[in-house]
This record gives structure tokens, sequence and C-alpha cells, in this order.
């Protein structure tokens, strides 16, 4: 352990690549579904009306 700075840096860039592959996958979890799917204004509006 001659450069403990650099293992603590290396461990916390570790750290940081793991949650940023840890949060794409949720995003891209979140891109698949289909958002608002059965959404649909239109039809409230006439009822209303």
């Amino acid at each position: 352990m001659e450069y403990p700075i650099y293992t603590v840096l290396g461990i916390l860039v570790i750290i940081y690549l793991f949650f940023l592959m840890l949060n794409r996958n949720k995003s891209k979890k979140r891109k698949s579904k289909k958002f608002m799917e059965d959404y649909r204004r239109e039809d409230r509006k006439e009822k209303e009306n």
C-alpha cells in the first residue's frame, strides 16, 4: 500500500461505475413499458359533455 490515495480513488470509480450500470438497467426497464397505455382522454371529454 504505497499509494493509498490511488487505492481509494480506484474503489470510488468502481462504485461509481456499478451505480451507473444499475441506473442504466432501471431506465431501460422503464422505457420498455408502454406509458399510459390505456389512457383515453378524448373518451372522457365526450362523456362529460
